[in-house]
C-alpha cells in the first residue's frame, strides 16, 4: 500500500459482533438529515442570486450590468461583486467560528444537543433571510445560518461514525453527504419554481424555505438516542451499554464496550484536547484533519455548486435555462452519492478518492479549454451556440459526479473515523473549521478570480486536484472494515516527508 498506513495489524484487529439492525438504520437516517440544512443553503444561494427581482433589490449594480450588455462587456466579469459574493460566503465564515463552540458542546453535552442547536440557529437565520428588507438583514441571516451549519457539521459525521457498525460505517456515514445532495437538489428545484412567481417575491420563499430542513433537523435531534461513546464520555455507562446492545443487535457487547470504556478513560485524562492535538502521537491525525478539508474545497466544487446558475449564465444560457441546468447537476450529485454509498465499504476509500480525482481533473481541463476557445482572454464571445453551452454543462455534470462519489462524502467520512476519542471532538471541529474557512475564501473570491484569471481559474482548481490526488496516493491508507475505536494511526510518514523537504522544522516531529 502506498505511503504506509494506519489501522490494526493482523494480530491486533478487533472484530466486534454486530448486525445491521433496523434501529441503527433509522437512527442514522434521522441523524443524516443534519446535512439537509447545509445542502439546502448551498443550492439556494446561487439560484436566488440569479433572480432578477432579488438582484434589483439588493445588488442593483450587478442587475444593471446584466440588463445593458454591450460589445465591451467582459463575460468573465458579469458577477464580479464583493457584496454579492459576501451574501453567499459570509455563512461559511460564521460556521468557521461556531465550529469551535460546537466542539465544546459536543464533547461536554453530547452530539445530539449540538445537532439541536444547529437546527434552531439555522431556523432563526432562515426567517431573517426570508423577511430581509436590506443587505445587512441578509448578511445577519446568513451568519445565523452559518452558526447552525457549524454545529450540525461538527456533530453529525461524528454521530454517524460512532453509531454505525464498523462494516457499514462508510455507507451509513455517507448518508450525511446524501442529505447534503438532496438538500442541494431540492433547493435547485424550488428556485426554478419560485423564480416564476408573479411579483418577483419568489426569492423570499427560497430563502425562508430553509425553515423546513431546519425543523426536520431540530425535531429529529429530539428523538435520537445519544451515541455510546458520548454516554461513556459523560459517565453514563449503564445507558451506554444498553444503547450499544440495541444498536449492535447482539446481547454480548462486552468486548466493544470494554474497549470504549478504556478509550474514554484515556480521553478523561486529556484536560486540554485542543492543546493535545499538538502532541507528537497525534500529529499525523492533525495533518489529515487539515489537509483533507483543505484539498476538498480547493478542488473548486463549492464555487461551482454555489454559483451554478450564474456560471451557466456566464456560458450564455438564459436565467430559466441556467436554473434547469442547476437542477440537472443537482440530480447528478444525488445519484453519484448513492453510488458512493454502495461502493465505499466494498471498494474502499482510497479507490474512490483516486478515481474521483482523475475524473475531476479531466473535466476541469475540458471546461478550461472550452472557455479558452470560445471566450479567449477578453471575455467577449459574441453569439454562443446552445450546443456549446450544453457541452460545458455536461463536463461540469461529470465533474460533479466525480466529486460526489469521492471527495464529497469521503472528505467528511475519513476525518470523522480516524480520530481517537480523546481528541475526536476537537479534531472534528478543526476539520469543519478548515472546511468552512477555505469554503469562505473560495466562495468570496470565485467571481473576482474568474474575472482576472479567466479560463485559467479552472486550471487553478485542476492543479490542486492533481496535488490532492497524489496526496491520497502516497499518504492515506485504507480504513474500511476497521472498528472506529480500533483505528490506530502510528505513522508519521506525511510529516517525515514535509520535514525532509524542509516544509516543517525537525523540532515539530519531537
Amino acid at each position: 500500500m502506498a505511503g504506509g498506513g494506519f489501522g490494526p495489524g493482523p494480530g491486533n484487529r478487533r472484530d466486534y459482533p454486530s448486525n445491521l439492525t433496523p434501529y441503527v438504520i433509522v437512527t442514522c437516517a434521522i441523524a443524516s438529515t443534519g446535512g439537509l440544512i447545509f445542502g439546502y443553503d448551498i443550492g439556494i444561494s446561487g439560484g436566488v442570486t440569479s433572480m432578477e427581482s432579488f438582484l434589483k433589490k439588493f445588488f442593483p449594480a450587478v442587475h444593471r450590468k446584466l440588463q445593458i450588455p454591450d460589445a465591451s462587456t467582459n463575460q468573465y466579469c458579469l458577477f464580479d461583486s464583493v457584496t454579492l459574493t459576501l451574501f453567499t460566503s459570509s455563512l461559511y465564515l460564521a460556521a468557521f467560528f461556531s465550529s469551535f463552540a460546537a466542539s465544546i458542546v459536543s464533547r461536554k453535552l453530547g452530539r445530539k444537543l449540538s445537532m439541536l442547536l444547529g437546527g434552531v440557529l439555522f431556523c432563526v437565520g432562515a426567517l431573517l433571510s426570508g423577511f430581509a428588507e436590506a443587505v445587512w438583514m441578509l448578511i445577519v441571516g446568513r451568519i445565523f445560518l452559518g452558526f447552525g451549519i457549524g454545529f450540525a457539521n461538527q456533530s453529525v459525521p461524528l454521530y454517524l461514525s460512532e453509531m454505525a457498525p464498523y462494516k457499514y460505517r462508510g455507507a451509513l456515514n455517507i448518508g450525511f453527504q446524501l442529505s447534503i445532495t438532496i438538500g442541494i437538489l431540492a433547493a435547485n428545484v424550488l428556485n426554478y419554481g419560485f423564480a416564476k412567481i408573479e411579483g418577483g417575491w419568489g426569492w423570499r420563499l427560497s430563502l425562508g424555505g430553509a425553515v423546513v430542513p431546519a425543523l426536520i433537523v431540530t425535531l429529529g435531534s429530539l428523538v435520537l438516542p445519544e451515541t455510546p461513546n458520548s454516554l461513556i464520555e459523560r459517565g453514563k455507562q449503564d445507558d451506554a451499554r444498553a444503547n450499544l446492545q440495541r444498536i449492535r443487535g447482539v446481547p454480548n457487547v462486552d468486548q466493544e464496550f470494554n474497549y470504549l470504556v478504556s478509550a474514554c478513560e484515556a480521553s478523561r485524562r486529556v484536560e486540554h484536547p485542543w492543546r493535545n492535538l499538538l502532541d507528537c502521537k497525534y500529529k499525523s491525525h492533525l495533518a489529515m484533519a487539515i489537509a483533507i478539508p483543505f484539498f476538498q474545497q480547493l478542488a473548486g466544487i463549492s464555487a461551482v455548486v454555489f454559483y451554478a446558475p450564474l456560471l451557466f449564465q456566464t456560458f450564455g444560457l438564459g436565467a430559466d435555462t441556467a436554473l434547469i441546468s442547476a437542477v440537472v447537476t443537482g440530480s447528478v450529485n444525488v445519484v453519484a452519492t448513492v453510488v458512493s454509498i454502495y461502493c465505499v465499504d466494498k471498494w474502499g476509500r482510497r479507490f474512490l478518492f483516486l478515481e474521483g480525482g482523475i475524473q475531476m481533473l479531466i473535466c476541469l481541463i475540458a471546461v478550461a479549454v472550452c472557455m479558452a476557445l470560445k471566450f479567449g482572454v477578453d471575455g467577449n464571445p459574441g453569439e454562443i451556440p446552445k450546443w456549446y453551452a450544453v457541452v460545458v454543462v455536461a463536463f461540469i455534470c461529470v465533474y460533479v459526479a466525480g466529486f460526489a462519489w469521492s471527495w464529497g462524502p469521503l472528505g467528511w467520512l475519513v476525518p470523522s473515523e480516524i480520530f481517537p476519542l480523546e481528541i475526536r471532538s476537537a479534531a472534528q471541529s478543526l476539520n469543519v473549521s478548515i472546511n468552512m474557512i477555505v469554503t469562505f475564501i473560495t466562495g468570496q473570491t470565485f467571481f473576482t478570480m474568474l474575472c482576472h484569471l479567466k479560463f485559467g481559474l479552472f486550471l487553478f482548481f485542476a492543479f490542486f486536484v492533481v496535488v490532492m490526488t497524489l496526496f491520497i496516493y502516497f499518504f492515506l491508507p485504507e480504513t474500511k472494515n476497521i472498528p472506529i475505536e480500533a483505528i490506530d494511526f502510528p505513522y508519521f510518514i506525511f510529516l517525515q516527508f514535509l520535514q525532509a523537504v524542509n516544509i516543517v522544522p525537525r523540532s515539530f516531529m519531537v
